[in-house]
C-alpha cells in the first residue's frame, strides 16, 4: 500500500539502540514503513504510518512507540468504517472535523 497521510503528524518512534534487527516490524506493518539497514530496522517513511500499533505489539524488544488510535489517519479509517465524518480533534474548530 502506498497511502500517505498528513505530513509530520505520526507519533511513531523507533529506539534504534533497542532494535535487534529481528524484522518483526517489517512483517506486520501494512504500509511498509520499515526497512532493514545494517541489520537494524529503520523508518523509511513515517508519513505512511496509520498508527495501528501492529509494530509495537509485535516488537519483542520494546524498540517502537506509537500512540495508536489517535490522529487523522485513525479518524479517517473510523469514518469509513462507521459512515461518519472523521473527527480527530486536532483543530479548534467547532465541528471537530479537520481531516
Amino acid at each position: 500500500m502506498k497511502h500517505q497521510y498528513l505530513k509530520n503528524v505520526s507519533t511513531l518512534k523507533l529506539k534504534s539502540d533497542q532494535c535487534t534487527g529481528c524484522g518483526r516490524c517489517m512483517e506486520v506493518c501494512p504500509h511498509n514503513v520499515f526497512l532493514m539497514e545494517e541489520k537494524k530496522s529503520v523508518i523509511v517513511d513515517k508519513d505512511r504510518c496509520m498508527e495501528c500499533g501492529a509494530c509495537v505489539k509485535n516488537c519483542p524488544f520494546d524498540a517502537l512507540e506509537v500512540k495508536q488510535g489517535v490522529g487523522c489517519a485513525y479518524a479517517i479509517i473510523m469514518g469509513w468504517l462507521t459512515g461518519t465524518e472523521p473527527s480527530c480533534d486536532c483543530s479548534d474548530n467547532s465541528s471537530g472535523s479537520c481531516c
